[in-house]
């Protein structure tokens, strides 16, 4: 008797025994845990240069650092060659570049941005609807005009910029590779393509609306492609009495399907003129932002300031008006393609990054121009 009673009173302890290695095994695997979130937060306080990211870290550490192409995905220029050269910008730096670019380039951030895997872009564009007409029941139906259809291909070009760092700086651990290049290469990236937006020829790089064709004439008569334009009342200035009706016209040319999402874009020498008109009560034009972040007014439409618009004068196309969104194309290549050059200026390195990019006017009753003349 006794020895059958004993062995349930065993078995217990050796439960006991076993939920109490079971609850130290539990706290070793918490510690070991908790260890490796310390150590990744720790990580992710860092520059992301060191083995945080794989992808990041073999390109910026192999190859932006020392050169070394070993292990480095090699993404050719021209789609046909794998042999033709060139690095893709890995996707935590092309990501950077890109939120930058619009940030810092305004025409970018309001046009139509489409992403393209070739090196050019075509659209068809139609020049008027299909026409309908009213038949009694047992009428003929005789044919209907049928719409035009108008190709759209963007110009393109090749958008550069050439950094350059010391190796002394590459060197330097504490020196965010990844940071820097993608500001540098943003901030060049911008400044060409801002101008290009605007004004832009259209030979070698994108064709800006202000290089488009223009006339007085109204949307239904006026050439496809042509913008039309609206005078301001004064050579190189607003007219002397009144100077906010033009502005009302500029607004009421644009038909009123397109002025959902309009906006007015210019420099801030014009805004500045603009921002001391008054109606004929006192009241200011122009309705400054309430909160951080949203776009000043101007006749209940937002103001987008692009530095490249030209000033006042005599003949200029200082302000523009229009969805541009509808109104004008950006096409790119997805894909940043960068050369690390460490002869050529020695002992700097380079970075040699490049980007197609073409834009067009596409719907040229979208956008609306001011002309400073009488």
């Amino acid at each position: 008797m006794l020895e059958v009673k004993a062995d349930p009173l065993e078995a217990s302890f050796e439960a006991l025994e076993r939920q109490d290695e079971d609850v130290t095994a539990l706290k070793a695997e918490m510690a070991a845990l908790k260890a490796r979130m310390d150590e990744a937060a720790l990580a992710a306080a860092r520059p992301a240069l060191s083995g945080a990211k794989a992808v990041g870290s073999a390109f910026v550490d192999s190859y932006l650092r020392k050169g070394i192409e070993t292990g480095v995905e090699l993404k050719a220029v021209v789609g046909t060659s794998d042999a033709a050269g060139g690095y893709a910008v890995p996707e935590e730096i092309d990501a950077a570049i890109d939120r930058t670019l619009t940030a810092i380039s305004p025409i970018r951030a309001i046009a139509n941005v489409v992403k393209v895997g070739s090196a050019g872009y075509r659209k068809l564009v139609t020049t008027g609807g299909t026409p309908a007409g009213w038949v009694a029941e047992d009428a003929a139906r005789p044919e209907t005009n049928t719409p035009s259809f108008v190709e759209i291909a963007p110009p393109f070009g090749e958008l550069y910029a050439n950094p350059a760092a010391s190796q002394a700086m590459l060197d330097d651990a504490a020196f965010d590779v990844e940071a820097w290049l993608a500001q540098e290469i943003a901030t060049e990236f911008a400044r060409a393509e801002g101008a290009a937006f605007v004004s832009g020829s259209g030979v070698n790089r994108p064709k800006g609306f202000l290089a488009a064709p223009t006339s007085l004439s109204f949307d239904n008569v006026r050439a496809f492609g042509t913008l039309q334009i609206v005078m301001s009342g004064a050579a190189g200035g607003f007219a002397a009495s009144n100077p906010q009706d033009r502005l009302v016209d500029l607004v009421q040319a644009l038909r009123p399907p397109y002025r959902q999402g309009a906006a007015f874009v210019m420099n801030s020498a014009t805004a500045a003129q603009i921002r001391k008109l008054k109606t004929a009560d006192g009241a200011f034009l122009w309705q400054p932002s309430l909160s951080a972040g949203q776009p000043n007014m101007l006749l209940g439409y937002p103001v987008v300031e692009a530095e490249d618009m030209p000033d006042v004068a005599a003949d200029s196309l200082s302000i523009a008006f229009g969805n541009f969104k509808a109104g004008y194309l950006i096409a790119e290549r997805t894909e940043t393609q960068i050369l690390r050059d460490p002869f050529t200026h020695k002992p700097f390195v380079h970075f040699y990054a490049t980007k197609r990019i073409g834009g067009q006017v596409v719907n040229s009753e979208a956008i609306k121009l001011m002309k400073f003349n009488v």
